[in-house]
């Protein structure tokens, strides 16, 4: 017996999931999701394109033998809570995390050695000498202890910084949640990396950002809603504290938002992990989630609750 997976046409991923014993590939093209092939309603799995949104829960609820909403993104607040009963929920965690990671690690680099200045005076055709700061020797904070955050701290420890991870409860070279108000100010940067809940919503508010020592960098690679965009404004344009976001509340950003305008913030289009590769190192996850609920386990990464 078979398991039929209905899948984007993205390049070498019909391959690597009909590899998988025992499953039946049906694809579609990721970007017309309203002309599915008629195989469609046999599916019992299926992978939604790269960012797909809520509007395609309705897709989901109108497949009658679906089983698994598989995600390529590790991202799945569009999902949660959304699907019926029936149907279970696995994300792409462990796909995207390096690629976070490095952009946290470019953008705290960026900001400390001033490489926009010095982009921006190369432009203007002066040599712009100067001393900058140094990523080297600092303290970073690191809110959210998962897959990012623990490709985060690999990576910057390198670099001679001090990393702390802070999750939802304290374990062995974690520190617990609680423990959050107190940390703050003991931080040169703070990066948050946790994923999109209720409870994180507006994490990051007025309160969380006074705590911040002067000076420090605060830093958003997880979703834009889990932070309060007016208290940041507020710290930015007092010149207090600087930040780097890849991501913000509204997003797409429109035009005339005052993040535009803000001082003292490197701010980038949800880019991340929009990187070469990206499509190769999900589907690697997303074929092994496959393969473990053909063989009637759940996924490793099957989402329970609200996360």
């Amino acid at each position: 017996m078979s398991l039929t997976v209905l899948l984007p046409d993205y390049p070498g991923a019909a391959d690597l999931v009909s590899a998988i014993e025992g499953v039946r590939v049906v694809t579609y093209d990721p970007h017309d999701q309203l002309n599915m092939p008629a195989e469609a309603v046999e599916a019992e799995v299926f992978v939604p394109p790269f960012l797909a949104s809520r509007d395609l829960v309705p897709l989901a609820e109108s497949l009658p033998r679906l089983q698994l909403v598989q995600l390529l993104s590790a991202g799945a607040e569009a999902w949660i809570g959304a699907l019926p009963e029936r149907v279970k929920l696995s994300n792409c965690r462990g796909a995207h995390g390096g690629s976070t990671a490095e952009w946290v690690v470019g953008a705290l680099l960026s900001i400390y050695r001033d490489f926009r200045e010095f982009d921006a005076a190369q432009r203007a055709g002066k040599w712009a000498y100067h001393q900058t700061d140094t990523l080297q020797g600092k303290r970073i904070l690191v809110v959210g202890a998962g897959d990012l955050g623990r490709q985060l701290e690999r990576r910057l420890i390198p670099f001679d910084t001090e990393v702390t991870l802070v999750g939802r409860s304290a374990r062995e070279g974690v520190r617990g949640e609680e423990e959050l108000p107190e940390l703050l100010g003991e931080y040169d940067a703070v990066v948050v990396v946790v994923p999109m809940t209720e409870d994180t919503r507006h994490l990051v508010d007025a309160k969380f950002l006074a705590r911040m020592a002067d000076g420090a960098i605060f830093v958003n690679g997880a979703r834009g809603p889990v932070v309060d965009t007016d208290a940041l404004l507020a710290e930015l344009t007092s010149g207090r504290l600087r930040a780097a976001l890849d991501v913000t509340d509204p997003e797409p950003l429109p035009e005339g938002h005052p993040l535009w305008r803000a001082p003292n913030l490197l701010l980038t289009p949800h880019v991340a992990g929009s990187v070469a590769g990206q499509h190769q190192r999900a589907f690697r996850i997303v074929a092994r989630q496959i393969a473990q609920f053909a063989a009637g386990k759940d996924p490793e990464n099957l989402i329970r609750g609200s996360y």
